[in-house]
Parts: C-alpha cells; structure tokens; sequence
C-alpha cells in the first residue's frame, strides 16, 4: 500500500510539473489588424489584404506576442482621423484612411531587434484600395509568408513571421532578482509543495491503518 501511495505522488509530481512547462507558452509573435468604432478598437475580421476600408477610416496594427484575437494587444497612441489626416487634405477620385502603426515593446521583440517608435500615417489611395495597399502606400517595406500573412511592416521585424514564442523567449533580459532564468515557477513550487504534503497525509494515513 504504501509503496502504491508513493507511485501515485510520483505521478502527480510528474502532472505539476507538466502543467507548469505548458503555462510557459506565451502564444505568437505577429501582426493583429484592428478596426476603429467609434472611441475603442475592434479586431478586424478580415485580412489587410482583402478589407477594403472608407474614406474617413481609422485602422491600426500592433505587433504583439498573444495567444489569440482575444488576448490580442491593442494598438497605442492616439487614433482620431482629423488629427491623423489633418494635413493630409481630401482629393477627389481618392480616400483617406488613417493607420495607427504600433511595433510593439521590447519584450515582444524577435531576439536582436529593437521595435521603431508608434505612429500614426495618413493614406491617400484610390476608392478600391485594400488596407495592404494604404499600408504599402506609407509604410513600406512590407514583407508576407508564402501564404500572404503580414509579417512586417517598414521592415519590421526583419525575419520571423507568426512563429510561437515561449514565455522564456518573450520576457526582457534582466530577469527579477531571487530567481534564477532557468528555475521553476513560484506556481510551480507550490503546486509540488501542496501534492508532497497531501501525499505525505495519505502515506501517513496507510502507516496507521497497517
């Protein structure tokens, strides 16, 4: 019984222990597309290549680390069209759509690249135009994947496109004090802590019986 009691411990160790290395996975480094209504931000439902936005549009892009559109990092700055496009004066035969351009922070960086500073640009593009041509209109260099994923805007980043990253990979460098870069979770710890006392409790509990 006891030998019994102390393969099922091991075992539930081992499930801590997994579960803690799956928690590391921090999502995917990429390029979300936001929409403006009104005074918040919208994830977009189609593509750069295929929205087709209107005059008087405001759209942005962050470049982020996040699991999914809805863990998805929102563009920063300021984001009214009249101040975007302010000296950018109507045409006829043309749109303007205003484009909030947010590379992101250091910590979301691809590994040797720094992330430009936000901005803001104010496309001037015929009536047709998709998001990717208003974008290619003021922020080249754009680069895409084989299967037509933005993958950098004005050159950034300079290679990856939606790889995973890690939670290792996505934290800056200087890692808090106390904890070595390669050491278990304060999570992890405890979770092993509270199975070794349960499985104490319960060889304790078959030691008696016997």
């Amino acid at each position: 019984m006891i030998r019994r009691a102390v393969l099922l411990l091991l075992a539930s160790l081992l499930l801590v222990a997994g579960a803690g290395q799956a928690a590391q996975a921090a999502g995917y480094r990429y390029w979300s597309f936001w929409e403006r209504d009104g005074d918040r931000w919208v994830y977009a439902t189609q593509g750069p290549s295929t929205a087709r936005p209107s005059d008087g549009d405001v759209q942005g892009l962050r470049f982020a680390v996040s699991e999914d559109s809805s863990d998805a990092a929102r563009p920063r700055g300021p984001a009214a069209f009249g101040t975007i496009c302010a000296k950018t004066p109507a045409k006829e035969g043309t749109k303007r759509v205003a484009l909030v351009l947010d590379f992101g922070t250091p910590a979301d960086a691809p590994a040797g690249e720094t992330p430009p500073a936000a901005r803001t640009a104010c496309a001037r593009v015929s009536p047709d135009a998709t998001t990717a041509e208003a974008l290619a209109a003021v922020a080249k260099p754009l680069r895409y994947d084989t299967n037509a994923l933005l993958c950098a805007i004005s050159g950034y980043p300079e290679q990856g496109c939606g790889e995973q990253v890690s939670e290792k990979e996505r934290k800056p460098a200087a890692e808090p004090q106390g904890r070595p870069d390669d050491g278990p979770s304060l999570g992890l710890v405890a979770g092993i802590g509270l199975v070794v006392l349960l499985g104490g409790a319960a060889i304790w509990q078959v030691r008696r019986r016997g």
